[in-house]
């Protein structure tokens, strides 16, 4: 039965009354306070009641309470042990959470209980939910301007050892003999007994890390051999066939490996292997990057300001509003467009988005422009050691060129489908001193020059990236890595205690909707300290002099008399009255 608390329920006293006035504004002010009255109502908790009957069983943990410290603990970055013992003691957490009687059902949870409630947040999906509600609401509560952005991406990594490939080979044989011991006994036990002393066990596995490099050619074509023997020997049974380990020696097999027709296998060379082959087999879906290693990557969008004095206003909240997983494998080009999509579905879509070069492609550029999304970009690729590239050339609105890079115009122009010709005289480029490294070739009767549409476009935008206004704007796009600094010394995003792609992406989106509510903690108590600050040492005496008004009516000119001086106190006395 789903236990939910009303949270529109008030209670008849204040439960917090025990705090000292102090403790009570520490609580207040921070992370806590906010949590409690900006956060906690956006928990998904309804979500849930798709698994539990609504009046049916035996009853959950109170589901407001459950969400919270799931949340909770990835913004601390805590283990499921540490996580419960936060609950049990901690007052912060109490009062983030709005729990106030003292009770083992109300402040208690156990490990297991909180790792299987997790578990179903997860296939429910319930991270993404939740960031994009906060996101949405932290954006009207701080009045947040989502018309300029930018985006990167940062590397993470799962909770699985870096293995090499004689590592990958031996510990998916040891997991398929351990999963075909407990489920299939007498299929275990026909197996050679060698190959299970050789593979099988903590002490086997440690024999194959002091491999030395002039034998790791021999004795990864051996271990070869012993995976493909398993594969081909269980290849009949359609029990073993359908285990997840036994898929993950097939996989082996495939991505490492090439069968010969007569029954031989061999390994690939490691240039034949692809980028998306397993990594290890404890968590199949990290890939590879050859960049930055083994594991993930997580695409990051979030707002920004131009205006100096905003984008130092720790008043100001920049929000991200954008986090998907990926693979690592996978490049950044292929992840602009989802992240526009997805904010204009969410109402966070920028008018304008600052990306590296790696975003920029003219496809890209192209895209967003239909969305009506400007890109501000670098033009990817290299040019070529060419003293004048096409993009040093002077272009007329139409598309052709106006001049050379020496001041010279075409003699003659022509475009056929895209496609744009440009021809120089012979005598001016022969004797042109640019000659030898001009983008231009030789013909019978002219210097040719050829383009077609998307040549013009990046060259178009090399141009524009030579200007000082694209220098002033794309300056910006740097402080996109401060936030994956914070996201990762705030949360610990890089080193994830799961593995799985599904447990991969709970975690980091439930970390960037903690650092969107740091964030927003922080915006606010700029925010108090600036009107606190803004009040002024007089506009504070006057709040004193009111506050004695009220109570010492007799002794308001008096007082007033000794600390602002006489003429001061009657003329207050005058604008009170």
């Amino acid at each position: 039965m789903l236990k939910i608390k009303s949270r529109k329920q008030q209670h008849l006293f204040d439960p917090w009354q025990f705090l000292s006035p102090k403790r009570r504004e520490i609580l207040d002010q921070s992370w806590p306070g906010f949590f409690r009255d900006h956060v906690l109502d956006l928990l998904p908790v309804e979500t849930f009641s798709v698994l539990f009957p609504a009046h049916r069983g035996r009853p959950t943990k109170e589901m407001h309470t459950v969400l919270g410290t799931l949340a909770l603990q990835q913004y601390h970055d805590l283990t499921d042990r540490e996580a419960c013992e936060q609950l049990a003691f901690n007052i912060q957490w109490h009062y983030a959470l709005d729990i106030a009687e003292e009770s083992d059902a109300a402040k208690y949870i156990c490990p297991k209980t909180l790792w299987t409630m997790r578990t179903l947040a997860t296939e429910l999906g319930i991270d993404q939910d939740f960031f994009d509600t906060v996101a949405l609401e932290l954006a009207q509560m701080f009045n947040v301007d989502t018309s300029r952005q930018r985006i990167d991406s940062v590397h993470i990594r799962s909770n699985m050892a870096r293995l090499g490939r004689i590592g990958v080979f031996v510990k998916g044989i040891d997991r398929f003999l351990v999963n075909l011991k407990r489920h299939h006994l007498s299929l275990y036990d026909g197996i050679d007994a060698e190959l299970i002393q050789r593979y099988h066990g903590e002490k086997a596995r440690q024999c194959f890390a002091g491999v030395k490099p002039s034998e790791s050619k021999r004795v990864l074509s051996d271990v070869a051999s012993d995976l493909y023997r398993l594969v081909t020997q269980f290849a009949s049974h359609r029990q073993v066939a359908d285990m997840s380990s036994y898929k993950l020696l097939c996989r082996i097999v495939k991505e490492q490996c090439e069968v010969g027709a007569d029954g031989t296998i061999e390994v690939k060379a490691p240039k034949q292997i692809s980028s998306d082959s397993l990594q290890n087999p404890s968590d199949p879906d990290a890939t590879y990057s050859g960049h930055k290693g083994q594991g993930y990557q997580v695409q990051v969008m979030e707002t920004y300001s131009e205006h100096e004095t905003d984008a130092k206003d720790p008043r100001q909240l920049n929000l991200i509003t954008y986090v998907e997983v990926e693979k690592a494998c996978q490049s950044d080009a292929q992840a602009l467009l989802p992240a526009l999509e997805t904010t204009l579905e969410t109402d966070l879509a920028p008018a304008q988005v600052q990306a590296d070069t790696l975003y920029g492609s003219d496809e890209n550029c192209c895209e967003c422009a239909q969305l009506g999304i400007e890109l501000i970009s670098p033009a990817p690729g290299t040019q070529k050691c060419e003293s004048a590239n096409l993009s040093d050339f002077q272009f007329r609105a139409d598309g052709h060129v106006d001049k050379c890079p020496a001041g010279h115009r075409p003699a003659l122009c022509k475009k056929k489908k895209g496609r744009y010709t440009q021809c120089f005289e012979i005598n001016l480029c022969a004797n042109c001193p640019l000659a030898d490294c001009c983008a231009v070739k030789r013909g019978a009767k002219f210097f040719y020059l050829n383009y077609d549409e998307k040549r013009l476009r990046i060259a178009r935008r090399r141009q524009h990236e030579r200007t000082e206004e694209f220098r002033q704007k794309y300056r910006w796009r740097a402080g996109v890595e401060a936030t994956m600094s914070q996201y990762d010394r705030l949360t610990g995003v890089k080193h994830l205690r799961v593995r799985g792609k599904k447990a991969v992406r709970f975690a980091a989106v439930m970390k960037a909707t903690a650092v969107n509510i740091a964030r927003a903690v922080a915006a606010r108590q700029a925010r108090m300290r600036a009107n606190d600050n803004g009040m002024g040492s007089s506009c504070r005496l006057r709040r004193v002099f009111e506050l004695f008004k009220e109570q010492f009516s007799g002794l308001l000119l008096s007082i007033a008399d000794r600390m602002l001086g006489k003429q001061t106190a009657q003329t207050y006395a005058q604008n009170s009255a």
